[in-house]
């Protein structure tokens, strides 16, 4: 069993790339705004990597408990250095080509090395002065743990290498960052601005579930591909276009699940199925849709994305197109039909379910599993049938078991 300090450690690490996947997107959001020549990657050169044009910018991030300040001898201050001197003395990062940002939590002291590395627009920048205290901290420092960050940050002087100075001049440090709530709730007002108040917390988290699949995908290969802003374009406007009025989000999950014939062998739906002698290969594919369409409903209305009575006003527009149909059906027949002429005139109802009855809730939608799925909820309530007798011989199923 895991002690208390390593499940904290646990818990601070996850709660770390949370934070990254958290900025990463907001970052695409913020550049989506300007324009689409830009990429993002997580966990690349760094824990976030932009390029825009010519220009690359490497971003660390630290989210700390409240009341952390970065002091001058700070391990993340002299961590995110070695990372950076490294990186810069074997070229994997160009300095003239690159900004460098230590994003964190943690307050700034005033006069410390973060406070003189703050924007310009601080009105108190002053690399000079930053550059003495890094030394200073350095010389006094007695934590054995930071002599590799100590040694790193030497080797920026050494002959031919790109000097401390010149990597100062690239480093921002931005202390008070936002934390992981605040950047998502600035991610909801960005959403509300594109689809209403209402609707900005389910279309946001749709379009979270997608950049962290997203991101996965990028870090789990070494260079991975990172983020496109055209690629983010094409992604963020189709989800734009899911929750438009005359349309409703169709998530992957949902419409890629194939579950199995088992997990609905006692639904009354599929007994209705067995009852006009359907194989078990298309029964398997009716459990299929059934499974989708209620799941994909439900989360429907967990989100509130359906208007009041939409859902009522749907399933009626189904079952008065299925009415007619069951009618003609059952008058075609007459009342010395056998049971093979039912059954046979049973699976035309059913194929037309199958293959053309397209009605859908919105205009707008088209995923063919909603209308099926659908058909085979209302099947399941004995509200629609495709034997002619299915009332009869299947109502029993709907009595309570002390009736029998």
């Amino acid at each position: 069993m895991a002690t208390k300090d390593e499940q904290f450690e646990a818990t601070a690490s996850a709660l770390g790339y949370l934070y990254q996947f958290a900025k990463a997107l907001q970052l695409c959001i913020e550049e989506w705004v300007g324009g689409l020549e830009w990429s993002v990657a997580v966990e690349a050169a760094d824990d976030i990597e932009k390029h825009a044009g010519s220009l690359t910018e490497l971003l660390q991030l630290k989210q700390r408990a409240d009341g952390i300040r970065l002091t001058d001898s700070a391990p993340d201050l002299w961590k995110t250095l070695r990372i950076w001197c490294e990186a810069a003395k074997t070229g994997r990062i160009h300095l003239p080509e690159t900004n460098l940002f230590l994003m964190t939590t943690a307050e700034l002291p005033a006069g410390s090395v973060g406070y003189h590395l703050e924007p310009k627009t601080s009105g108190h920048r002053d690399e000079d002065k930053a550059l003495e205290l890094l030394r200073s901290a350095r010389d006094a420092s007695k934590n054995d743990q930071l002599q590799k960050a100590f040694k790193a940050f030497d080797d920026l002087e050494a002959e031919g290498a790109v000097g401390q100075a010149a990597l100062l001049s690239r480093i921002e440090v931005i202390g008070g960052a936002p934390r992981i709530d605040d950047v998502r709730e600035k991610m909801l007002g960005h959403a509300a601005l594109v689809v209403g108040h209402e609707l900005a917390k389910p279309f946001l988290t749709r379009l979270e579930g997608w950049f962290y699949d997203r991101v996965i995908e990028q870090m789990r290969p070494p260079g991975g591909a990172p983020i496109t802003g055209e690629e983010f374009d094409q992604i963020f406007s189709d989800l734009r276009h899911q929750f438009g009025p005359n349309n409703l989000p169709i998530d992957p999950d949902i419409a890629d699940w194939e579950p199995g014939p088992a997990e609905a062998a006692d639904k009354t739906f599929v007994r209705q199925l067995d009852l006009i002698g359907v194989g078990s290969e298309r029964i398997g594919l009716a459990v299929r849709d059934y499974v989708r369409a209620f799941d994909q409903r439900s989360r429907w209305s967990e989100d509130k994305l359906l208007r009041v009575g939409e859902l009522g006003r749907y399933e009626r527009k189904l079952i008065e197109e299925w009415r007619a149909r069951f009618a003609d059906m059952r008058e075609d027949l007459g009342p010395e039909s056998t049971e093979e002429e039912m059954r046979r005139e049973a699976k035309l109802i059913y194929r037309w379910v199958d293959r053309e009855a397209r009605a859908q809730i919105r205009s707008g939608l088209e995923e063919v599993f909603i209308p099926k799925g659908s058909y085979h909820m209302l099947a399941d309530e004995l509200r629609v049938g495709w034997h002619p007798d299915f009332t009869a011989r299947l109502a029993a199923l709907l009595e309570p078991a002390e009736a029998r």
